[in-house]
């Protein structure tokens, strides 16, 4: 059935690109797993040593926008190729599915001076981008108290400020940072705006590395003292920073989910390999109710958070992106991943909590899930207003 529903739903070159990126997963990236989670130079070269057989393979990079080197434009296509790339965690660096994000956002907010200096070397693997949003001195990432500020003085931006929990922040080679342009008395929707920053450029500060859950995920804090950078690197028009980092999350929140529901795959296809194994068939673990419950549910959530996601990528790629339903699909696909990964870890007992499998390192990233891109009780909160706002005018929700 998921054959032929796959057969409707996607293009053939999706469906190859599928098989491909799922065989190079399996016997190229899941091979070398234990080796890639340790810390060290010994990780660090294998990582590069696999990036470069991912590119030699026609495998990164695959949704990059068309006119650079990306493969598949429709972002339902790309789903189930997504999910391949997904069953590993390891799979945004290798395949450069992290940077597809920014890859657009350059594309189609950058000038020509911009895709000319970080664009075109990001897609040739030259150039490492990095985000700069959420701030350390208040909650999260709530655009009104945005407090790095950026100036204009004849011809050149100068900022000030401080973002952590930076992607990449130990490598990047630039960063898109959202800043405050106006004072607090301006409404938020016209007093940011994101600008383009080398990481070389002086007064920018890598001030410490940031753990998440005993775990090094390149999260970092960098300053901003006194940068300059030309007037030119500025991404879209002026005072457009709030539409622009709803763009970004929108986008990233779907990107990501498909690469969650991969890992979510992974844990299931670990729960039947566990069921089946010698230890399973002699613990007899198929004749238990509460197993056959576990798997259940991992496919209930799977399946339910694919079609979710499938319905707000239909939207994204028809130029009508659906906030609703695009952060219902980011919960959806978070709470699979949690769902399958803590019954995966339950059939695997102390063994699922070792480092013997890969799912100490898959529940550490779900865990991350229901807080990076929009934490749930913000998600829900904003969800709920919308959904209660519409019945003000209206007395049905149209779901079609």
């Amino acid at each position: 059935m998921r054959e032929q529903n796959c057969k409707a739903a996607h293009t053939e070159l999706a469906r190859s690109l599928a098989r491909r990126m799922s065989a190079f997963v399996d016997e190229v990236i899941i091979p070398n797993e234990s080796l890639l989670a340790e810390t060290g130079e010994v990780s660090l070269r294998l990582q590069v040593d696999l990036m470069n057989k991912a590119r030699l393979a026609g495998l990164c990079g695959l949704f990059y926008p068309l006119s650079h080197g990306g493969k598949i434009a429709s972002l339902e296509d790309y789903l189930i190729v997504a999910e391949q790339e997904g069953r590993t965690e390891f799979s945004q660096t290798i395949f450069g599915s992290h940077t597809a994000l920014d890859a657009h956002m350059l594309l189609k907010f950058g000038n020509e001076a911009i895709r000319r200096q970080f664009l075109e070397p990001m897609v040739t693997g030259g150039a490492i981008p990095s985000y700069g949003m959420t701030e350390p001195d208040h909650s999260g990432s709530i655009p009104s108290l945005i407090t790095t500020t950026a100036q204009l003085s004849n011809g050149s931006w100068y900022i000030n400020g401080r973002k952590w929990f930076i992607s990449n922040a130990d490598r990047a080679t630039f960063m898109t940072v959202l800043v405050r342009i106006a004072g607090a008395d301006t409404a938020p929707n016209s007093a940011l705006s994101m600008i383009v920053v080398p990481m070389d450029t002086p007064g920018v500060k890598i001030e410490r590395q940031l753990t998440m859950m005993g775990h090094s995920y390149g999260q970092g804090e960098v300053s901003f003292n006194a940068v300059q950078v030309p007037e030119h690197n500025l991404l879209g028009a002026y005072g457009s920073g709030l539409d622009l980092m709803n763009k970004r999350l929108g986008l990233g929140r779907l990107l990501r989910a498909m690469n969650w529901i991969g890992l979510a795959q992974r844990c299931m296809d670990l729960m039947g390999a566990r069921i089946h194994s010698i230890r399973g068939k002699f613990s007899r673990l198929a004749d238990k109710q509460l197993v056959r419950q576990h798997i259940f549910n991992t496919f209930q959530a799977i399946v339910s958070a694919r079609e979710l996601i499938r319905i707000a990528a239909r939207g994204v790629d028809a130029q009508n992106p659906n906030e609703i339903a695009i952060n219902v699909a980011k919960m959806a696909a978070s709470r699979a991943l949690c769902i399958a990964s803590d019954c995966a870890m339950q059939l695997y007992g102390a063994e699922g909590l070792s480092d013997l499998t890969p799912l100490y390192g898959i529940n550490r990233i779900a865990r991350t899930s229901r807080i990076l891109d929009g934490n749930d009780e913000s998600l829900i909160s904003s969800v709920g207003r919308r959904l209660i706002n519409h019945y003000q005018q209206q007395t049905v929700y149209p779901f079609d």
